[in-house]
């Protein structure tokens, strides 16, 4: 599915917040230092954040810019490499001390990764592992998995 698509049933199915205006993205990207890839500047011009599958907690909070840390400060409270990569960015909180993580370090096709935030084995890249090739296909499946953990097998 493509974002023109995503976003309209992130509109109309969930509860998106009003769009990042371009002063405020380009205010983010500074003080990262990095640039949004266009997935994930395509969500932002549309919401500044969204929660999926309810308002009182949903089982997809995406972060508004403003609220978008490093991983390691969000889940260990430290910006230490002991604590974390510095290239992996909580995205998504997804109940229970766990987030989806972009990763930063690459991009695969001009887009950037999204890990497992296992919270129990956090920064262990084996338990943190990659769950989606970029922003759009973590979204597509966050929109068809009725609220559960999609990148996780059935039990």
């Amino acid at each position: 599915m493509q974002m023109p698509a995503l976003l309209e049933e992130v509109s109309r199915a969930h509860h998106a917040r009003p769009p990042a205006t371009p002063a405020q993205i380009e205010a983010f990207e500074q003080s990262v230092g990095w640039r949004l890839d266009p997935d994930l500047r395509a969500f932002y011009l549309h919401c500044d954040g969204a929660d999926l599958f309810g308002t009182v907690d949903p089982a997809f909070s995406f972060f508004p810019l403003a609220e978008i840390r490093r991983a390691r400060v969000t889940m260990r409270k430290k910006d230490t490499d002991t604590a974390g990569p510095a290239s992996w960015y909580a995205l998504c909180d997804v109940r229970d001390s766990n987030y989806a993580l972009l990763d930063v370090s690459h991009q695969l096709d001009g887009r950037y990764p999204i890990r497992d935030g296992y919270n129990e084995a956090f920064p262990d890249p084996a338990y943190c592992r990659q769950i989606a090739r970029s922003f759009s296909e973590f979204l597509a499946g966050a929109l068809r998995s009725n609220g559960r953990w999609f990148w996780l097998p059935e039990q």
